[in-house]
């Protein structure tokens, strides 16, 4: 068996490669993803920063306070609008960022909420836009937040504390760091990107099931020592390889060619994009396993792949779509490899995220099974004779 796998994959790889069209494709186009991702991102200038803002807390004190804050920061132009508003202009590129303080934001804080719910930051650009309001406005509100606590729900007590905290004056020496975020959000989209090649590629080397039950080759095969599990179990072990080195390439074109600082090591990021290989290849199976030819299968790659992505945050990010569309989101592969990438970077451990590896593999291992009921199911071959 295998020996006979080792002789499909390099027949597969050889009829691949034949064509410089192919190895444009495979290799090529992740490369011109870091390229245009860097091309994007590199040259944000650190200008004034122009935040929507939009108030669901009935203007009270604290969430007013906020937004004062918020506006006393240097390099910020603060616009209060109203939320649908907000979203057309980030959209439209009027403003470089929004927050919404939702409804309740107040009484989170007076509960001791360092991180409430009700705080809600967006962005088109990512962390390069966001990160300095929000990392200011986090220390405020965890500032609050510990008012909250120590004095338990008593607003006597609170209102105070905060009048002294509010009135208190302190003394702040600042310096000047070189400025990474767009590092980050380059990586982010690169992966993007990258992800977005990988299921096309996935999906094309599995079509060469298709392509090969077209011209019969497929039925001489068959008709050899050759079973049709070894067959695929080849197709999937090339699959596997060719979406191997798109990820290593992409990797060290990022790290040592274009000297992006992603801010997570490769290490880190290696299980997750294997993971996310398998689950498209598995995904790659399902879609053949439903189609009968391949102009049917280039077409429901394109139904499904091209819409999830754009909802996952491939293309641009996730956070200015509705609440309602990107719920979506949670049921895809994507948003969990982009989410995992977006937690890393913001500092949590690698022990932290097993939930996103378990659901990783829970994909690949779906798609896998629905892909083998329905090969198993379709039993004829004479469609294509």
């Amino acid at each position: 068996m295998l020996k006979d796998m080792g002789w499909l994959m390099r027949k597969t790889l050889m009829n691949t490669f034949r064509s410089k069209k192919s190895l444009f494709l495979f290799l090529g186009l992740p490369i011109i993803g870091v390229i245009v991702s860097t091309l994007l991102y590199s040259n944000f200038n650190g200008g004034t920063l122009r935040v929507g803002v939009v108030d669901h807390d009935g203007g009270s004190a604290l969430t007013q306070d906020a937004i004062r804050f918020v506006e006393g920061l240097k390099e910020v132009e603060v616009k209060v609008t109203d939320e649908e508003s907000l979203k057309k202009d980030i959209a439209a590129g009027k403003l470089d960022s929004g927050l919404i303080f939702g409804e309740g934001f107040s009484a989170s804080l007076k509960a001791g909420a360092e991180q409430p719910e009700q705080l809600t930051i967006l962005s088109v650009k990512g962390a390069q836009v966001t990160a300095y309001v929000k990392a200011m406005l986090q220390g405020y509100v965890a500032n609050v937040a510990s008012i909250g606590r120590e004095t338990k729900g008593d607003d006597v007590a609170f209102d105070a504390l905060y009048t002294a905290y509010r009135n208190e004056s302190f003394k702040v020496t600042t310096e000047q760091v070189t400025d990474t975020s767009h590092n980050k959000v380059t990586t982010y989209q690169s992966l993007g990107f990258l992800i977005t090649f990988m299921l096309f590629s996935a999906v094309n080397l599995s079509e060469i099931i298709l392509r090969e039950k077209e011209n019969r080759t497929f039925l001489r095969l068959l008709s050899s020592p050759i079973s049709a599990r070894t067959y695929v179990l080849a197709n999937v072990a090339v699959s596997f390889v060719i979406l191997l080195v798109q990820i290593i390439v992409t990797l060290f074109l990022m790290k040592n060619v274009m000297n992006i600082d992603s801010g997570v090591s490769a290490l880190q990021l290696f299980p997750f994009l294997l993971l996310f290989a398998l689950a498209a290849i598995a995904l790659s199976l399902l879609i053949v396993s439903f189609s009968k030819s391949r102009s049917g299968a280039g077409a429901l790659q394109n139904l499904i792949i091209t819409p999830t992505c754009l909802l996952s945050g491939c293309f641009f990010p996730a956070e200015i779509m509705p609440d309602s569309v990107r719920k979506i989101a949670n049921f895809l592969p994507q948003h969990w490899l982009l989410d995992s990438v977006e937690k890393l970077q913001s500092g949590e451990a690698f022990s932290d995220l097993g939930l996103n590896l378990a659901i990783l593999f829970a994909f690949a291992a779906a798609f896998a099974l629905v892909a083998i009921y329905r090969f198993g199911r379709n039993n004829d071959t004479k469609q294509f004779v």
